[in-house]
């Protein structure tokens, strides 16, 4: 199994942990993401985009001149497409993007993610990581004395509203939980930083 340092909030080192390798060292495959991600921001869409139609748009039921002897091109609408106000040809509608994956790809994409993040050394186990109060300098210090100077991910077990709260006005920091873990917020984060029990429920959970 693998190991990884152990740190209080202090950036003191405090131990090391124990990872299990069936979560934190599997075999990165680039397509398997692929999938993931682009599933992730379809499902993300709001499809609400829309246009009208020539049979839409208000207007239009003449003829704007006849059909011959007037030297210029025949003419049925002005809502036609090629008219200022008129038509969109194949306007979009309202639509669902949104599409179901294979729930054991989604887990493996997980494991390839977190495994990365242990292989290039990015992920943070901290101990006891919790703040009795909303206060951004507290986790900016934290992070400060963690070291971790990029995009960071803070993830705690359960959904932590203080931290969230904490976090939020931060540049480059997010704040999730386990429950909400998923693979593109790994990949948009450079560095990991996770709390203990953390990572243990996330063993429990996908190890199975």
């Amino acid at each position: 199994m693998a190991n990884v340092a152990l740190y209080k909030m202090n950036g003191d080192q405090n131990g090391v942990m124990e990872l299990n390798d069936e979560i934190f060292a599997v075999k990165m495959k680039k397509s398997v993401l692929h999938d993931v991600v682009v599933n992730y921001l379809a499902n993300q869409r709001q499809g609400t985009q829309s246009a009208k139609t020539r049979t839409e748009v208000r207007g239009g039921g003449i003829k704007p001149w006849r059909q011959k002897g007037t030297g210029r091109a025949r003419q049925g609408s002005i809502r036609s497409p090629q008219w200022k106000g008129g038509g969109v040809v194949f306007a979009p509608k309202p639509r669902d993007y949104s599409y179901t994956l294979n729930k054991k790809l989604k887990k493996l994409a997980l494991k390839m993610v977190l495994s990365d993040k242990v292989n290039n050394g990015n992920l943070y186990v901290v101990e006891d990581m919790k703040l009795d109060q909303i206060k951004t300098a507290g986790v900016v210090k934290m992070l400060s004395d963690l070291g971790v100077d990029k995009k960071a991910l803070i993830v705690t077990k359960e959904n932590d509203s203080v931290m969230y709260k904490s976090t939020r006005n931060i540049a480059g920091a997010s704040a999730s939980y386990v429950g909400s873990l998923n693979v593109y917020e790994l990949l948009n984060h450079d560095k990991l930083v996770i709390a203990k029990d953390a990572v243990e429920k996330i063993q429990e959970v996908y190890a199975q």
